[in-house]
């Protein structure tokens, strides 16, 4: 079973649906997790937030913190793990799980930070839980940091999901 699969299949078995707010990956995280038969039982749906100012409007990302520290940011891959789950609401209910992906792809820097090109952090937000983590993203051509930032997304999603603590 793929990882993708493996993220799928699980929160199927602990009935919990999944919002996924991408900017570097441009909704490749999103396909990926749709790819998998059986997807549309628990993703409620992904928002495509590459501009800094839709991260703030849509997925309600601080203003003030985009203005300081720029789009690619721990907090900033946080509240859009967290943001995401409530724009994906179905029903009134948000989801229970967002994913969510921001950082450098190249070929340029960060043009407000200056950040370096494979700067990439992944949030995660499930229940009260929001973590952001910084990839290690090996040096390479544009889709392949963008590639690598699916899997590590999908990764951390599935180690998050078979953490004991998430288990019951």
């Amino acid at each position: 079973m793929s990882s993708a699969a493996a993220v799928i299949e699980r929160c199927a078995e602990l009935g919990l649906r999944l919002a996924i707010a991408e900017s570097l990956t441009g909704g490749m995280l999103c396909a990926t997790l749709v790819g998998v038969p059986g997807a549309s039982r628990v993703v409620s749906g992904g928002v495509i937030a590459y501009d800094t100012a839709i991260k703030a409007s849509l997925l309600g990302v601080s203003q003030e913190r985009l203005s300081v520290y720029g789009p690619v940011d721990a907090e900033v891959a946080k509240q859009m793990a967290a943001g995401v789950r409530r724009t994906c609401a179905v029903a009134g209910v948000p989801a229970q799980l967002g994913i969510s992906t921001t950082g450098v792809a190249g070929p340029d820097p960060d043009p407000q930070t200056g950040q370096p090109v494979g700067t990439v952090w992944v949030g995660l937000s499930l229940g009260e839980m929001t973590k952001a983590i910084l990839v290690d993203v090996a040096p390479g051509s544009r889709q392949q940091i963008r590639e690598a930032t699916v899997i590590a997304a999908i990764n951390a999603a599935q180690e998050l999901l078979t953490h004991p603590d998430f288990s019951s």
